[in-house]
Parts: C-alpha cells; structure tokens; sequence
C-alpha cells in the first residue's frame, strides 16, 4: 500500500472522528413456488408420471406456437410439412411434425422397476458420472412422448443438440421404414416473459440508482473441525467489514466493500460431513445383527459438529447481513426435490432472526434469516433470482457425452462450458429440474409442476460446481460465453430486445474460497477469493 493510509492499522490512537459506516438496506420478496404442503396434506401414493403430463399441459402450446412460426409453409420437393396432434398419428413417408416430451433410454441410467426387483429401494442410488456407455454410443436411444405413446428418433442433428428426458420439444421430420423419425429439425418453448424490474414490489423504478450487491456462495462443507475455522473466519471478517475495501484512498489490491452487500445468498451444501454416523462401524455383521436394537435419540449416532459450527457462524454475521439459506444435497433436510428449508430448530442462536411461525394458514413471512426451499425462486433488489443448490445440471451433464473410455467426467473448461450451456438450456427449456422425477428424486405433483419457470429470471444460478463460470443471454442472440465475461447491457426499464439472463456457475467455497457478488444496477459480476499462503510443509 502506499499514499497517507499505509500501515493504517499499525499506528497509535487518534482522536479523529470517522463517519459510521452502513449497509446498503436489502430489499427481498421471495416467492413459495417450492414450499409443499405441511402435514397430513403432504401425500406420496399418487403416480410420479403426472407431472411429465402436466408440464406437456403447460409447454406444449409454447412450442408449438413458435413451431408454427418457424415451419409454417415449409416444404421439401414441393411436400409441405403438416401438423401431427399425437406421435401415434405420424405416418411413414409423410414430412411433419409433433411436439413431445423427451425420453432418453441410456444403459446406466438408473432404473426404479430394477432397484424394487433386486431390493435396493432401502438408499438413494450411487450418483454416476454419466449415463451413457462411451464404449456403445448405439445403445442410447432418444425417444419423443405424449399421453398416446411412445415414436423413437434418430437423425444426425440429435447428435449435436443438448437434450435430457423431461424437455418438451418439437420435431420436424419424416418416419422411415424401420418406423424411426428422421429428425431434420428441432424447436423448443424458448425464454418465457420476463417481468419488469420492481414489477411484484408495486415500484414503477427507482429513480437513484443504488450501489448494492447480492453475495452468493455454495458448499461451504463445514464439518465442525479445525479445518474449517481459517476459511469461515477470512469470509466471516470480510463479510463483518474487518478487512479493507476499494473506498477512496485503499489500495487496488483491497476487496470490494464489504458495506455494499445488501444480501448473502448461500446456495446449498453448508454441512460438509454427515450428521448421523454408525455407532457400530466398527463391529462385525454378525455382532450388528444380533446387538439389541436401539429406539428414540441416541448420542453415539448423532454427529453435532457440523451443524453447530453453521449455527455459530450464522449468528455471528447475521446482526449486520440478512441472509436467504438454500438446503442442499448434503444438509439436514429431505433428500428428494424441492427440499425444504432446514428446519429453525437445527439453529439454536441463528433462529433468533427468523420471522414467527404463521398460523393457521397465514403466508409465511420473510425474516431477516430466510431458511428457503431448494429450488429457490424470489426478487432481491427486484431482479427476479432463479436458483439451485446444483443437482439439476448436475444431473442433466450426465445425459450428454462428456466422458472418457473410463466413464470419468473431467472438471476442465469444456466440463464448465458445458454446465452453461446446460443451464441456458434449462432456460429455453422453460424447466429448471427437467430430468426430475426420473432421475433425480422429486414429490409427486398432481395438479402443477412448479419445475416448469411460469417468467423468465434475471439471475439463473446453480450452486457446489466445480468452477466460476458466467454468462449472459440476450433473447435469442447467442450465448454470450468468453471466459471471464462480466459486462450485462439491456438492463434498464425501456430495453425492448427481449429478455436478458446472468447466468452464474457458484463454486464450491470449501474448494475454491469463492465468493460471488452481483451488482444490482449493472449485474455485472466479480469475485471475491479468500485464500490462505501455503509454506513448505503444507505444499510437501
């Protein structure tokens, strides 16, 4: 550091007065697309392939209107394409097209029918690096459905086009002699309307622009030993404003103020190790089958430490920062989607900052210490936010042929290019978690299916990948993807080329010691790294 404030924390007492320092005020709406019903509301005997009909309901018109658009008096060799109502009505030779939901047949996909067969049903399946079987690319099939049946497709195009099952899509073709659909070409339901800025908040704008910015940050795996406490105390100081900033007068090599951040979004993966443990680990099977059984709490099978250390570190940021928190695939709460927020009980000091309970059936309220639903869908700043702890690209990756002879899926540039490109396809898709409930474990929704995105975000984000990465969209330009991309036009009131998306890949903060903040003027993107030195012995 140089100039008049070098050594500034190196010097005797002064008497000068500084000027307090605030935070930006947070203005936050979420939204309870996600939250289930409670209680003896909640059911789990209805059939799980009503929601790939509901969201064919739902998308199929969408579609099929930009289908119109696009292939309405084409034609080839002077055949015009028709429209087909149902897969069943295409017939051989004929050029048309149908709109459907997509169902791929892969051999390592997990299968519910086999697991019940062999018993297995007990765990949740191993997650596996990809579905396919690089060694027999022929063995995957891609198949298009409505409530009429089933119409297999092939085509070369279908080698290139990212698609996962659950897409809703529309085909354009002709069905050859082996009863296959050649597809020539492909639409899907593209970017849903995007609302206004302060649209749900009753502000027409703000006339001031603020300087705000919303902090995100997944995985922070904290597993309650001495491993965690230098990274959460570097964040944990940053975020309290006891480190330097780039106010006037600091060095460029300072991070951004700390005062500005209206909110810290913490998307998923906080507990890092399990709670529960096997207090007979160590036994042999015969000892564990023929010990006594044990009923109610039991202290040697409950690891604390974990959720303790979230808890403290949580209480000690919370007085100055409100914060939304996301459940993720290793916290404490349910494993299938949408999990629901950890439960206040799981946070003794932190639960001081929640909003009451409602009663009765009173809409609950956001509290300064908001435990949310993963998926998460709400307005900070106003921007509608669009978010998951990350299971859903990570299991849309698998469907696509990302691996290696060895079945291993890298963490490189293409790996993190493809997560993008995933997610802005979620985004054309209309549907967030569109592979859930095949693959990924969901609630079995009978009247909607709240995966299906009824606006277009601001911000899409996913949680726990591997590397920073972002990107914007720009209504139907292409996707805008070079490297460390932060620049976002378009995002005042009166801009009339279509929507425009932040997408944000958050890294794992136990991993990378990342921190993500968001303008939320410009949404233009910066990150914050908290990193320790290495001596020689740590490198060895």
């Amino acid at each position: 550091m140089t100039g008049s404030n070098t050594n500034e924390f190196l010097r005797p007492p002064s008497e000068q007065e500084f000027d307090p320092v605030c935070r930006e005020s947070s203005h936050y709406n979420p939204l309870d697309t996600f939250r289930l019903p409670s209680g003896q509301d909640r059911h789990y005997k209805q059939q799980y392939g009503d929601m790939y009909f509901l969201r064919l309901a739902k998308l199929k018109p969408a579609v099929e209107e930009i289908a119109v658009e696009a292939w309405e008096g084409f034609s080839i060799a002077g055949e015009h394409a028709r429209r087909v109502e149902r897969v069943l009505d295409v017939r051989q030779g004929e050029l048309c097209w149908v709109a459907g939901t997509i169902y791929m047949d892969m051999p390592l996909k997990p299968n519910i029918l086999d697991d019940l067969t062999k018993e297995n049903y007990t765990l949740a399946p191993p997650p596996r690096p990809t579905y396919q079987d690089p060694s027999h690319p022929e063995l995957t099939q891609i198949m298009l459905e409505d409530e009429s049946g089933r119409l297999r497709l092939t085509g070369s195009l279908l080698r290139s086009a990212q698609l996962c099952t659950g897409a809703i899509i529309a085909v354009l073709g002709t069905e050859n002699s082996d009863g296959d659909f050649e597809v020539i070409d492909i639409k899907v339901p593209d970017l849903a309307r995007q609302p206004r800025r302060w649209e749900r908040d009753g502000v027409d704008a703000q006339k001031e622009p603020s300087k705000g910015k919303i902090a995100f940050v997944s995985g922070l795996g904290i597993t309650g030993t001495s491993s965690d406490t230098l990274a959460l105390e570097l964040l944990t100081d940053y975020l309290l404003g006891y480190t330097g900033s780039t106010s006037a007068g600091s060095s460029g090599d300072a991070p951004p103020d700390a005062s500005a951040i209206t909110r810290l979004v913490i998307a998923g993966n906080s507990v890092g190790a399990s709670m529960t443990v096997d207090a007979n680990a160590d036994n042999g099977a015969a000892k564990k089958k023929s010990g006594p059984k044990k009923y109610g709490y039991d202290a040697s099978a409950y690891n604390a430490s974990p959720i303790t250390r979230l808890d403290s570190f949580l209480a000690e940021i919370l007085p100055t920062i409100p914060i939304t928190l996301m459940a993720g695939q290793s916290d404490p709460a349910n494993f299938s989607l949408p999990q629901q927020g950890i439960h206040r009980a799981m946070f003794p000091q932190a639960r001081a900052y929640c909003a009451p309970p409602p009663a009765g059936e009173e809409k609950q309220e956001p509290g300064w210490f908001d435990s949310v639903t993963n998926p998460w869908e709400g307005d900070v700043e106003g921007w509608r936010l669009w978010g998951s702890s990350g299971q859903n690209v990570d299991d849309a990756l698998r469907y696509l042929n990302l691996a290696d002879d060895q079945g291993n899926v890298g963490d490189g540039d293409g790996d993190m290019e493809a997560r993008i490109r995933v997610m802005e396809a979620m985004l054309r898709w209309r549907c967030g978690v569109p592979t859930a409930p095949d693959t990924i474990w969901s609630y079995p929704f009978q009247t909607h299916d709240p995966f299906v995105m009824q606006s277009c975000p601001h911000i899409f984000f996913a949680g726990n990948q591997p590397r920073f990465k972002t990107a914007v969209i720009e209504g139907d330009s292409p996707l805008r993807l070079n490297g460390a991309d932060t620049e976002m036009t378009g995002t005042d009131d009166n801009n009339t080329s279509g929507p425009h998306v932040r997408l944000l890949s958050i890294p794992k903060f136990n991993e990378t010691g990342e921190l993500v903040l968001v303008d939320t003027e410009t949404l233009e993107v910066e990150v914050v790294k908290f990193g320790a030195f290495a001596g020689q012995q740590e490198k060895q």
